[in-house]
């Protein structure tokens, strides 16, 4: 405290107004000396771990089960706290038992017939499980983390030691009491969900929650009821914001890869939208047609789902298909200053030829059935188009549990975060051929870098704000076509998207889409470290961290680049990237002795999971280690408390000096 003694009056008074506000929460000396000690005492616990996940793309088992075993960071505990005093079935037991309260117990029951034995041992090494990964958080943090019913009888028993002859007696009855009660079931599971939450403080979500798997709105459920999250929006994340928002090409291209997935359990069961309307339309207007080139990527047989059905599917999938080039062709035309007029192409088909002109040469077309199009007005929806796409806009806006999770991503979500000395984003920061940052034309000015991601935030939000001008929120609603597939978005940072190309033409020449210069200069340190400046990154152990990109292990492809300054963890959670990528997703754990790398095989299920006890195969790597032990005095929540700190000691001098009267 001797420090106090340098704060001078006029530093006091420069600050009285705000000192006196603060004043109200800390009316004595007596509350200010207390928190200074608490503050000061928290910034000497260790740094709390952080949990970075990418690229979720709707496989909310795989998801569920990462979360749950906090990638890898339960087992770890558990085999560190137990050692060779347990065997190695009974720690997967407990394990499983964590990840999984509810289903575990169950079958427990089902194949014990000494219950009480049970519920004594594993009632024990939960406490130990739960005392050990609450060490980390003041008394405070863990009373407030608490399930309530349970409160006050784990906060005793977390805070008793075993050892102590004095309590044993205490300590074993309450476990028995527990017992007698009938209350182990709900006790068990309590701590299960205790353990889960305090084993990871933080989670980091790096973009794509959507899109491929079946259960985005179940992740979301989750995200949702989080203890302590950011994310950054991801392009598929964007995609179905621009749909909550009304976009319509947006609309349609969700649509469509829901359909080209045969996945639309997230549309119809998890955000109740109609899709009535659109296979009463595709089954009139594509009734002959076979729709080949638009069959489900599905095993045949998959998911139960019948040759009528993929028909039904691909005729729908085609129908959508036409209508998203039509409304896409049209946003081309209303913004050119998106320079992206080469990508309406629906004016280059010749229909009595069944042929397309791209690029001076043409190209034979592997689907020539265009019973909507319109020579004369190519991107014109026809009346039946028009219709759908207004019904099925309406059931977007209206949809309250999309509209309540894309309110959840515009609190807890933004284009880039900055946390610990570690940049986060989703794909890309776009660069030029040399390095340097690129410029791009936003909203009629040119930004790059930080103030690039920052307006295209702020446009983003401008879509949802119902209080500025129409035209200014058509235009940002407009915007999230470009973000999902502009040549200079930072969600995309690709030449073209070649959806058109993939569908009709054969020659894999003209689907070619090459890469922004930031995914081959991302390699080069002075290349991060320029980005990093440019995003006021600093501190000795700086990184870039973002997904988007598959990494491609079995090409001999790392997620390490740069000399460790960036970190890829997209390693393709979603089942359609596993033959490209080898393995199953990448996660990162961010502890307070360094960065781990995890990399997961693919996750079999959670009936698997809870039956046999199979956790994910997974491969930790270390990343870098810290040296000494990091301590919450060297995170950002560390600095913010020093400025706490600072704040307090010049309200306690204002209190010494009677510039401030203490009230009782």
């Amino acid at each position: 405290m001797a420090k106090i003694h340098n704060i001078s009056l006029n530093n006091v008074k420069d600050d009285l107004r705000y000192l006196q506000l603060l004043a109200r929460d800390f009316p004595t000396v007596s509350r200010v000396t207390t928190e200074i000690i608490n503050l000061e005492a928290i910034l000497h616990l260790p740094k709390p771990t952080e949990h970075f996940l990418a690229d979720l793309h709707g496989e909310n088992e795989a998801f569920q089960h990462v979360l749950r075993n906090a990638s890898g960071n339960i087992k770890r505990k558990v085999n560190e706290l137990f050692g060779s005093t347990l065997r190695e079935q009974e720690k997967k037991n407990l394990c499983t038992l964590i990840y999984y309260p509810e289903q575990k117990l169950e079958l427990v029951k089902r194949q014990d017939a000494n219950m009480a034995d049970y519920y004594q041992t594993t009632l024990n090494q939960l406490i130990t499980v739960c005392r050990n990964v609450s060490s980390k958080y003041t008394r405070s943090k863990v009373r407030k983390s608490l399930p309530e019913e349970f409160a006050y009888i784990i906060e005793e028993l977390l805070h008793e030691s075993t050892e102590d002859h004095n309590k044993q007696a205490y300590f074993n009855v309450i476990i028995q009491t527990i017992i007698g009660t009938r209350r182990a079931d709900h006790f068990i599971i309590a701590l299960c969900y205790l353990i889960q939450r305090l084993a990871i403080d933080r989670l980091h979500i790096l973009g794509d929650i959507y899109d491929r798997g079946p259960g985005a709105h179940l992740i979301m459920d989750t995200l949702c009821n989080y203890h302590n999250i950011d994310m950054q929006w991801g392009n598929h994340d964007i995609l179905w914001m621009g749909a909550a928002a009304g976009n319509m090409a947006c609309i349609a291209s969700v649509l469509r890869l829901s359909l080209r997935y045969a996945n639309t359990q997230t549309l119809e069961e998890g955000y109740g939208i109609n899709m009535v309307p659109l296979a009463t339309f595709a089954m009139e207007t594509y009734a002959d047609d076979p729709c080949t080139v638009f069959m489900p990527k599905i095993d045949n047989g998959a998911k139960g789902i019948n040759e009528k059905t993929r028909r039904l599917i691909a005729q729908m999938h085609k129908a959508i298909a036409i209508i998203q080039f039509k409304l896409e062709g049209a946003l081309y035309a209303r913004h050119p200053e998106w320079a992206m007029e080469d990508r309406s192409l629906l004016e280059n088909i010749h229909l009595t030829k069944g042929t397309i002109e791209l690029g001076g040469e043409i190209y034979d077309l592997l689907d020539k059935n265009f019973p909507t199009l319109q020579p004369d007005d190519p991107y014109r929806l026809t009346n039946e188009e028009q219709e759908l796409m207004n019904r099925l806009q309406h059931s977007f806006l209206i949809s309250d549990r999309l509209q309540r999770h894309v309110n959840y991503l515009l609190l807890h979500g933004s284009m880039y975060n900055v946390f610990n000395s570690n940049l986060l984003f989703h794909a890309s920061v776009p660069l030029n051929e040399d390095g340097s940052l690129r410029n791009v034309l936003i909203g009629g000015n040119y930004a790059h870098g930080k103030e690039l991601l920052s307006r295209i935030e702020q446009m983003v939000r401008t879509a949802f704000d119902s209080v500025v001008e129409k035209e200014e929120q058509d235009n940002a609603c407009d915007f999230f076509w470009y973000l999902w597939c502009g040549p200079d978005s930072p969600l995309f940072d690709k030449s073209k998207m070649s959806t058109f190309e993939r569908y009709f033409i054969a020659d894999k020449a003209t689907h070619v889409e090459n890469k922004g210069w930031y995914y081959t200069l991302r390699d080069k340190a002075e290349v991060c470290d320029r980005i990093m400046d440019e995003f006021e990154v600093y501190g000795p152990h700086r990184h870039i961290i973002n997904g988007h990109v598959p990494v491609r292990v079995g090409n001999g492809e790392t997620p390490i680049k740069a000399d460790g300054r960036l970190m890829v963890i997209d390693g393709g959670f979603a089942r359609a990237y596993h033959n490209t990528t080898g393995i199953a997703g990448y996660t990162l754990v961010y502890h307070s002795r360094g960065f781990q790398l995890v990399q997961h095989e693919p996750f079999s299920s959670t009936e698997e999971a809870v039956i046999n006890g199979t956790d994910i195969r997974s491969t930790t790597q270390i990343v870098e280690l810290t040296g000494d032990r990091a301590m919450v005095s060297d995170t950002d929540i560390g600095q913010k408390l020093r400025t706490q700190i600072a704040d307090l000691e010049k309200l306690l001098v204002a209190y010494r000096r009677g510039i401030i009267k203490e009230r009782t």
